[in-house]
């Protein structure tokens, strides 16, 4: 049984290694007051509605870990409950090795990542295969993505924390830079024809 929702992560040599290298008053002090999350808030809500991916990550019954990226529109890692995730699962390249870990594993993590601002979530919990749940898949599924859904896979939220920001890259998305690069063609075709017209005189 964990005392605090962080000891899903600070196990006791994550606390000896706090110890040894002078963080861990500060975890600690942590721990006694807001500590983490353990249910999907309105921040958490807000952030995953924009977020277009998100890594997983799984491990098979040997602790074997796996690392699987995830793409879609944003928002299509929805919030089911206020502790549960869930994500349509669309046929890739078949080795199906997340499939297979948590056949033998539930214990699950997912990493998600803001570039462009600057921010990162960190979720650890269980995760399920839902295979044959019509009314799941349509609530789960993109209509605007032409691909068929085979399955669900939900997300039991244990805990979760904010990361710090620090070093991480700023990077956009085709999405996010198309409204800039319009307005910027858009400006370099005025100056074009104000060029040819003033040649013109």
């Amino acid at each position: 049984m964990r005392q605090f929702a962080s000891d899903i992560a600070f196990t006791p040599a994550v606390k000896a290694a706090q110890s040894s290298r002078g963080s861990r008053a500060g975890y600690a002090r942590m721990e006694q007051g807001r500590g983490w999350n353990t249910a999907v808030t309105e921040e958490l809500a807000a952030f995953l509605s924009n977020l277009d991916m998100f890594y997983l990550g799984t491990a098979n019954a040997e602790g074997q870990p796996y690392i699987q990226y995830r793409g879609g529109s944003p928002g299509f890692l929805r919030v089911v409950d206020e502790r549960t995730l869930g994500f349509a699962d669309f046929s890739g390249n078949r080795q199906y090795i997340t499939l297979g870990n948590l056949s033998e594993n539930p214990r699950a993590f997912i990493f998600l990542m803001d570039y462009a601002r600057g921010r990162r979530v960190k979720i650890w919990g269980t995760a399920r295969v839902v295979e044959d749940d019509a009314a799941l898949l349509e609530k789960l599924r993109d209509p605007a993505y032409p691909g068929n859904a085979e399955r669900a896979i939900l997300f039991e939220i244990e805990a979760w924390d904010v990361n710090c920001p620090q070093h991480i890259h700023n990077r956009f998305s085709q999405r996010e830079m198309a409204p800039v690069i319009e307005r910027l063609q858009s400006r370099i075709a005025e100056l074009q024809n104000e060029v040819s017209r003033l040649k013109g005189k």
